[in-house]
C-alpha cells in the first residue's frame, strides 16, 4: 500500500473515533510498526496545518485525535447555537490544580490541603470530565483516588502532565501568605 492510502486510513480512524486513539492501536490497524505509523501521522498533521483545512490532529500523551481548529469556533456556534460551556469557579480551579499536581489523590487529601470539604467540587469536575476515578487506595475504608483526564489535557492545551508549569518554593510561600491575609480579612468582616 502506498503512503497516501495509510494517511487516508489514519484520517478515517481519527475522524470516526471522535476521541484520542493510542499510537499502538493505529499501528496495529495499519499493520505497521509504531515508528512508521508516527511518521504517517506527523505527515498528516503537517497537511492539516494548511489554512484551507478546518481540522487539525493533536497529540495527547501518546495518543492522537482529530479536532476542529479553534479559529473555526465562531462558525460552529452559528450552527450549534451555543455549546454548553462549563464554568470553572475559583473553587473548582483550585481543586482541579490540586488534583493535577498531586494525582492520584483522595478527597481527604484534597480537603487537608484546601481546609474545606471538596465533595461538590470533585463531583463537578468528574461531571465536566476533567477528573476521573483512578481506583481505590489500599488503606482503611479504601477511599477513591482521583486524577485528571484526557479532556483536562485538551482543555488546557497540554500534551501531558509534564508540561504543567512548576511552582518554585518562593511562589508557594507567597501564595500561602496571600491566603493567610485573605483569611484574616474575611474573619474581620
Amino acid at each position: 500500500m502506498e503512503e497516501k492510502n495509510y494517511e487516508a486510513i489514519v484520517e478515517a480512524i481519527l475522524f470516526t473515533m471522535g476521541e484520542s486513539v493510542e499510537l499502538e492501536k493505529i499501528a496495529a490497524a495499519l499493520e505497521l510498526d509504531k515508528k512508521e505509523t508516527k511518521k504517517i501521522i506527523e505527515n498528516l498533521m503537517k497537511e492539516y496545518e494548511k489554512p484551507s483545512i478546518g481540522m487539525k490532529i493533536i497529540e495527547l500523551d501518546g495518543a492522537y485525535q482529530m479536532c476542529t481548529k479553534s479559529e473555526m469556533y465562531e462558525y460552529l456556534i452559528r450552527i450549534a447555537k451555543q455549546p454548553k460551556k462549563h464554568v470553572l469557579t475559583d473553587v473548582l480551579l483550585e481543586t482541579l490544580s490540586i488534583i493535577a499536581y498531586k494525582q492520584p489523590i483522595t478527597k481527604v487529601e484534597i480537603e487537608k490541603i484546601r481546609g474545606v470539604s471538596c465533595d461538590h467540587a470533585v463531583n463537578k469536575l468528574v461531571e465536566y470530565n476533567l477528573v476521573k476515578e483512578l481506583g481505590r487506595l489500599d488503606a482503611p475504608g479504601r477511599p477513591l483516588l482521583f486524577g485528571t483526564t484526557e479532556e483536562f489535557l485538551r482543555s488546557f492545551g497540554v500534551q501531558s502532565l509534564d508540561e504543567l508549569p512548576m511552582l518554585d518554593q518562593v511562589q508557594i510561600e507567597e501564595f500561602k501568605q496571600e491566603a493567610e491575609e485573605e483569611m484574616k480579612v474575611k474573619l474581620d468582616i
